[in-house]
């Protein structure tokens, strides 16, 4: 036994359609197996360097041929056969040799895992060409005469928010804590009654990994899961049994875990403490956990001594051989290349780098059939013996320490030695069950295995080619099509498990009635129509409101989330040109966006096409948190709000699509960014998923996504004040409005913006230091003061009001005093600012730029009539649909027009200049008068020049007091000497 340290792979993929819009920029290059990675926001710094084993670059450099394969046109380019035979091959190697092996994918959600794990269509990736390569190699040696007997076990299991799903038997894990993870004293820790089928053929396998895929796709569809939340483990246990030498039968066993990572985001560190403590729940557990293991073995590695936690989550337990025992590993970690993605790919490197020190300790695990069955004998008599005496046997090395039972309570120490019990009785059955396994031959287990059913699938897809049907869309292209309705000549019910009578097509989840649609197949023609008034039910994003004819590809969509085709072969064949549009999940729930009043029309502008991408993604998230709510009746309605950058208190920066969260016993209302509601809506789903099993799902207030503090701060507005006044010394003294996140007026706010001198002192009229160019300021000290002064008409629902606003440079704001009581709060506020040299970049802020004041409160809590009727969550919502439609004209708010306050701004400043330019032709004109009256042929330059530049009259006219007293400027009277010099301009 020796050393070894974790193999280390990274991958780069193409941009995404979502990058491309963006004009994503490059963060990533590759030379040899040194990767780089640059910061874009310092592209002049030197990039980041990481050394792996392997570097793939499948960013460019291929082509995809008429039947979907990729291959290269550069010899850069690494393909699915590349990275199968420096990473697959190797643990196909080990397993042939008796060795335990892992090989696990790690990345950000859409870094391009599955495609190296699974694949996609024609192009395999390590999964599939491994269980393909392992029957290749048996059957050679079987053709070759070799007497090995090989068996093949295949398991499939997915962990989902701490709780352990069995894939190949969905049924066995009723509940949200899923199956249990022991702990054996030799093999580690494993999942209690795992289902491990038997197979004997590659086709077998990829049959069972389809069954497996349709019943993480059903439990997602039913249950609101998201896939990338989830982390499959995929395992292939070999076994070659031999007679050695002495006549003794061998068996030689290697266990392949193959693991497609969840995706490893990083949660927003921003908002409150108690924000941060509700939505870290339960989000990422298991990868924090790993790479604290991670980190811990690294350290381990370094020679610190340390313990490693790999306690603190399920996926731990099970990657603990993987990571620290007997097994041989592979990592290979998925990155994005665009910049929009660099701070968790740099995280993702950083992981992999750290991974990469990781040793572990593999033998090939080869003993005689008969001592591993008297091993386990012997194990099952000593827990049997300590059961009898009252004892406990620790499990593992993971039992309570001494110093920790010193510390333990009589209670506590009762609770931990009844579950040792339990844990002990469930490993006597495990034993028995295990020794029963080792007597039974290989035989007799395929035909158990073929016997209990599963896989199948094969005559619904023959059925599929000849029969109307629905199949599944999911935002996860590998689970789209895994689940298939036919549709036959007759009447189909389609409802829930609680109908009276089995519908024929049973769904479950949000929003589905026990009886929900029917669909009759008459003659050819397929018809689809509600089953009850409260069913949702779309075909193409459009309500069914009466029996309709469905058409060959039709969008259906069954209460919020169970999205299907509807796919008719006859129809098709009938006339193939009439179906030529590929059917995408993002374009089913676009045109389900623009039935709900969005504009999804056609968009050239990078920035439409992000805002319509997350329309595409939040509506459906809406409509599920939506519907949790009312099953929940947790009184609470999210609405889709979409604000420009203005909107949320931001200068520039591009429209997002966010949430409002309403209260509808109390109507608080909460704007929520996109990332923190669809870290809640997790949240929510555990809640519903943990409702549907009826387990406990009823959480405290701190840790309920639908609730939000009471004292949460919101913002009520924002002020556009523009700067360009200031830019030429000229003060602004406004009431400005101050707009909601719909542009609504929701009251006036006192605003003064005043350029003074260095101690403070406020110019006026008087001192007149405008300046006719900006430009002219740039070099110069420039002095001003801001005053937020009062705000009046802001809804009395608001207290605790104060306003905050970020000027030029400025890293943290500057905030007014928090003014309690009052709907007309007094701020007077007033802050100094002091530039001793104005730049080119202040002149332009000034000149071209706005300061947004954000206006920020608390809102008072309405609690409703004890009069009025309780009612569900349902039947609020219903209330306000009727109430809505009988107020289709209620004024909800005057406008305002961003731009009329723009140019409000521009025309202060063109008054201030004209005024400054009436006064200059004032001034040249008295120059005039003075010199005539003077009988003054010519004016000197220099009072000219003095007159243009003075910055006020009482300068103008010391310059023109000085025309009657110049000598040389000739005499205009009947005497005059023309030839008369001076140093003057004549203007005369």
């Amino acid at each position: 036994m020796s050393d070894e340290c974790v193999k280390v792979a990274v991958r780069v993929r193409p941009f995404n359609s979502r990058e491309k819009a963006r004009s994503a920029q490059l963060i990533i290059n590759m030379k040899g197996t040194t990767t780089y990675i640059t910061d874009p926001s310092a592209p002049k710094d030197d990039p980041k360097e990481f050394n792996f084993d392997y570097s793939y670059w499948s960013h460019d450099g291929f082509k995809e041929e008429g039947n979907g394969m990729l291959v290269p046109t550069e010899s850069k380019y690494a393909d699915q056969s590349t990275v199968f035979k420096d990473l697959g091959q190797g643990v196909l190697d080990n397993a042939w040799s008796g060795y335990n092996s892992t090989l696990f994918a790690y990345g950000q959600t859409g870094s391009g895992k599955s495609f190296s794990m699974v694949g996609y269509g024609v192009n395999r990736g390590i999964v599939p060409i491994f269980c393909d390569e392992l029957f290749v190699g048996i059957n050679k040696q079987k053709d070759s005469g070799s007497k090995t007997e090989f068996e093949v076990s295949f398991s499939m299991l997915e962990i989902y928010n701490e709780a352990v799903r069995d894939l190949l038997n969905p049924n066995s894990a009723k509940g949200s804590k899923g199956l249990r993870v022991r702990e054996h004293p030799k093999k580690g820790f494993y999942v209690d009654q795992l289902k491990s089928v038997p197979v004997q053929s590659y086709a077998e396998i990829e049959d069972r990994m389809e069954e497996g895929t349709r019943n993480r796709t059903v439990a997602a569809t039913q249950m609101n899961a998201t896939s990338s939340r989830a982390h499959t483990i995929v395992g292939i246990t070999f076994t070659q049994k031999s007679i050695n030498d002495a006549g003794q039968e061998m068996a030689k066993t290697a266990i392949c875990n193959l693991v497609d990572l969840a995706g490893s985001e990083r949660a927003d560190s921003t908002g409150a403490t108690g924000q941060r403590l509700k939505e870290g729940i339960g989000i990422n557990q298991s990868l924090s956990s790993l790479g604290n293991c991670i980190a811990a073995l690294a350290d381990q590695a370094g020679g610190k001594k340390t313990k490693v936690p790999f306690r603190d989550s399920v996926l731990t337990k099970l990657l603990k051989n993987a990571l620290g025992g007997n097994s041989k590993t592979v990592m290979i970690a998925a990155l994005s290349p665009a910049d929009i993605n660099f701070d968790e790919t740099l995280s993702t490197l950083r992981y992999a780098d750290r991974a990469k020190q990781i040793k572990t300790q593999a033998v090939v695990n080869e003993d005689p059939t008969e001592k591993l069955i008297r091993e386990l004998k012997e194990e099952n008599q000593r827990l049997l013996d300590a059961i009898k005496k009252g004892g406990v046997v620790t499990i593992g090395a993971g039992g309570a320490s001494e110093e920790d039972m010193k510390n333990m309570s009589e209670a506590e120490k009762a609770a931990m030695r009844k579950e040792m019990e339990e844990e002990m009785e469930a490993r006597v059955k495990d034993t028995e069950r295990e020794m029963e396994e080792m007597k039974r031959t290989w035989e007799e287990k395929l035909k158990q295995a073929q016997e209990a059913g599963g896989g199948g699938g094969k005559s619904t897809k023959e059925a599929r080619k000849t029969k109307p049907h629905f199949y599944n869309l999911n935002i996860d292209t590998q689970l789209s099509g895994m689940i298939a309705h036919l549709v036959g000549p007759g009447t189909y019910k389609i409802g829930n498990n609680k109908a009276d009578t089995t519908p024929d097509i049973e769904l479950n989840g949000l929003s589905i009635q026990k009886e929900h649609a029917i669909v009759t197949n008459d003659g050819g023609k397929v018809f689809i129509e509600k089953a009850c008034a409260e069913a949702k039910l779309l075909v193409n994003g459009d309500s069914v409101m009466s029996k309709q004819e469905l058409d060959h590809n039709d969008r259906v969509m069954f209460g919020s989330n169970h999205l299907y085709v509807f796919y008719h072969p006859d129809l098709y064949k009938a006339n193939p040109k009439n179906y030529t549009q590929i059917i995408t999940y993002e374009m089913a729930q676009g045109e389900i966006a623009a039935q709900s009043g969005f504009d999804m029309s056609a968009k050239h502008s990078n920035d439409e096409l992000l805002l319509q991408e997350d329309l595409v993604e939040m509506i459906p998230a809406l409509e599920e948190a939506n519907a949790i709510s009312e099953e929940l009746d947790k009184k609470v309605k999210f609405e889709i709000v979409v604000m420009s950058a203005k909107a949320r208190g931001l200068p520039s920066g591009r429209t997002e699509v966010c949430v409002k969260m309403r209260n509808l016993e109390n109507s608080l209302e909460y704007i929520w960014p996109r990332d923190r509601f669809i870290r809640r809506k997790y949240l929510m789903q555990e809640m519903y998923q943990n409702f549907a099993e009826g387990a406990d799902w009823q959480l405290p207030d701190e840790q309920d996504p639908f609730t939000e503090d009471a004292d949460t701060e919101v913002q009520i507005g924002v002020v556009n004040c523009y700067l360009q006044s200031l830019a030429y010394l000229i003060e602004s003294r406004e009431q400005l409005e101050i707009t909601d996140y719909r542009n609504k007026e929701v009251g006036l706010l006192s605003v003064e913006i005043v350029p003074c001198d260095k101690s403070g002192r406020e110019f006026t009229d008087a001192d007149d230091i405008f300046v006719e160019d900006p430009k002219e300021l740039i070099g110069t000290p420039i002095n001003f003061v801001v005053k937020v002064n009062s705000a009046t008409g802001i809804p009395n629902k608001y207290t605790d009001i104060y306003c905050k606003y970020n000027m030029f440079l400025d890293t943290e704001p500057s905030k007014t005093g928090v003014i309690k009581g009052t709907s007309n709060p007094e701020f007077k506020h007033r802050k100094f600012y002091n530039y001793d040299v104005t730049t080119s970049q202040l002149v332009d802020y000034m000149n071209n730029g706005v300061l947004m004041i954000q206006i920020w409160g608390k809102q008072k809590m309405v609690q409703a009539s004890k009069k009025v009727k309780v009612q569900n969550t349902k039947q609020i919502n219903l209330a306000e649909v009727v109430a809505k439609g009988n107020n289709k004209n209620q004024d909800s708010g005057k406008t305002v027009d961003i731009d009329k306050v723009r140019l409000t701004f521009q025309l202060t400043v063109a008054k201030k200049r004209q005024e400054r330019l009436d006064a200059k032709v004032a001034q040249f004109k008295k120059m005039l008068e003075v010199a005539e009256r003077h009988n003054k042929a010519r004016i000197e330059t220099t009072v000219i020049k003095q007159v243009m530049m003075a910055p006020n009259m009482k300068v103008a006219e010391k310059a023109i007091a000085r025309i009657p007293k110049d000598s040389g400027a000739g005499d205009m009277g009947p005497h005059a000497n023309g030839n008369q010099k001076s140093g003057v301009c004549n203007i005369m």
